[in-house]
């Protein structure tokens, strides 16, 4: 049994609000999107990080998107991963092995394959990153802003990843599956 989707035609009041910001955000209104809005609270959430991380935080979209993937196929989210291989190929300017590679926590560029290392750390051990996991990331140089931007995307990731599961949400991307 799935979660009840709210339809973008028939949503009022702040809903109907939340849906433009989410369409003005991501150019659709994906079907994720449209169970999280059974509680608008959390969709305006979602989309106040979203947008505050992508406008404000310092990590380019690339390594946001290698992020997205990677968490995705730490916790078997096909739903994500269908999303996030496909902004990451078509917006982000990832290649389709750099998107498998992100996968599995792999980048060609140090720094952000330190990124993915500390991003790898903190989904698998629930957020206890050791003393050496944070001094390599230091090492690779990433600031302590970055640390903590780092580990909010995984955070974020970790939520829709969860719910998208949950609520059995139907795949609206081109699909990938964590057993690829």
């Amino acid at each position: 049994m799935s979660l009840h989707t709210v339809e973008p035609e028939i949503a009022t009041g702040e809903t109907a609000a939340l849906f433009t910001a989410t369409h003005r955000t991501l150019g659709v209104v994906p079907n994720l999107a449209r169970v999280m809005a059974n509680s608008p609270a959390a969709l305006k959430g979602y989309l106040g990080v979203v947008t505050a991380l992508s406008s404000e935080g310092t990590l380019s979209a690339d390594v946001r998107e290698s992020i997205a993937l990677l968490v995705a196929q730490e916790n078997g989210s096909d739903y994500c991963l269908s999303v996030h291989a496909f902004r990451g190929t078509r917006t982000a300017g990832l290649t389709a092995a750099g998107a498998a590679r992100a996968r599995r926590g792999e980048a060609d560029d140090p720094w952000a394959a330190a990124v993915l290392d500390l991003a790898a750390a903190t989904v698998r051990d629930r957020g206890a990153v050791t003393d050496e996991q944070l001094a390599a990331a230091r090492r690779a140089g990433l600031s302590d802003g970055q640390i903590v931007e780092v580990i909010a995307h995984v955070a974020l990731n970790v939520f829709t990843n969860y719910l998208a599961t949950a609520a059995r949400v139907d795949i609206d991307w081109p699909l990938v599956r964590h057993t690829d």
